[in-house]
């Protein structure tokens, strides 16, 4: 690892910009009250907007997703794919809090250093607000839809609630309208084995040596066991040894694996700002609780579950079903990886966007 690496693997202004578009936002009021000023949002974008300006689309990703929406969600964007760049264009915006060049808490603030323990508590709204705002200064004053796994589907149900008469319709996958108790205690959980690295500095680790990178690894290994299933674990590696002199089994060797590629390309305060995010996620809040904010909803929801997904488990997809009057009947999908089913069943995953797409199309 370069010196950087063994302190966070955000991508920083060394580094090749690749394809990310830098917009410079400007100073951007948090749900808190609090400004943070001179945002930049990275954001990726596939295919040409209309001249009408009507053929857009919004991804969201997911917590450790970034703009570069090809290189973790394969074969879903692209010509004659299900986000067919022969029609749309297709944007994926890096969030606020993000590292992946967004303003986030590795970033350089305005007084030369780097955020590190000063950057503020966001929120979902937060991060939609700063969609919203890249979307106004972009020209885009409406999405043919607004599409997220997991954080993604919480963006996206905040677009739907909050700016109804910005999107055609959302797609929510994997994805919930409040954290639950069970949620808030894993990712609180990942935090902690962040927070208790010895190397977490507080939050200011950035001009030492290291970073709390061991800690973001432990963390990452507890999330990766809910993203997958008890099932795949146990015919995968069941208690197979990993075949060298180490002694160590097979699992452990595939979440050491899953925790080296995370620390390669991410920042330990921005896991915990974008845990936190989702963890204060209540779509209800100040709304009259969860049932009323659903029940006002008008734009088109269509909510996907996976069958194995024990961190945001069907019945949660099914309460967005039951509440939002605008919600179409539950799209199922069938999957032996749990809540990473959304990455792996492609096909199963296009055929729903195709679908959401389609009546976007039809209702505009």
């Amino acid at each position: 690892m370069s010196l950087d690496q063994r302190v966070t693997g955000a991508w920083l202004e060394s580094h090749d910009p690749g394809q990310r578009v830098f917009h410079k936002l400007g100073d951007l009021e948090l749900e808190s009250g609090e400004v943070l000023p001179d945002v930049t949002i990275a954001y990726q974008s596939w295919g040409e907007l209309n001249p009408e300006r009507s053929n857009a689309i919004l991804i969201n990703h997911a917590l450790t997703g970034w703009s570069d929406v090809p290189s973790w969600w394969p074969e879903m964007v692209g010509p004659g794919l299900p986000f067919d760049t022969d029609k749309y264009f297709v944007i994926c915006p890096n969030v606020v809090g993000g590292c992946q060049g967004s303003t986030g808490p590795s970033s350089i603030a305005p007084d030369g250093n780097r955020w590190g323990s000063r950057f503020p508590f966001l929120t979902v709204r937060d991060l939609v607000r700063a969609e919203v705002e890249l979307s106004n200064q972009l020209g885009i004053s409406h999405y043919l839809l607004a599409v997220g796994p997991s954080l993604g589907g919480m963006r996206s149900l905040e677009w739907a609630i909050e700016y109804p008469d910005r999107v055609g319709a959302i797609c929510t996958i994997g994805s919930s309208a409040v954290a639950t108790g069970d949620q808030i205690g894993t990712w609180s959980t990942e935090i902690h084995a962040i927070t208790s690295d010895p190397n977490f500095h507080g939050g200011d680790y950035y001009e030492k040596e290291r970073g709390p990178i061991e800690g973001m690894g432990i963390a990452r290994k507890i999330a990766h066991l809910s993203y997958r299933t008890e099932y795949e674990m146990d015919t995968r590696f069941g208690r197979d040894l990993q075949g060298d002199e180490t002694g160590r089994y097979a699992i452990t060797s595939y979440l050491d694996h899953q925790a080296l590629k995370l620390q390669r390309r991410f920042d330990a305060n921005t896991y915990i700002a974008l845990e936190s995010v989702m963890i204060s996620h209540d779509i209800g809040r100040d709304r009259g609780g969860v049932e009323q904010a659903l029940a006002g909803s008008k734009v088109p929801i269509v909510v996907v579950s996976i069958d194995t997904d024990r961190l945001f488990p069907p019945r949660l997809q099914e309460e967005i079903v039951q509440l939002a009057p605008s919600a179409l009947p539950l799209k199922r999908i069938s999957s032996p990886f749990g809540h990473d089913g959304f990455l792996i069943e492609v096909d199963s995953v296009g055929s729903v966007i195709r679908e959401a797409l389609e009546l976007a199309v039809a209702k505009r």
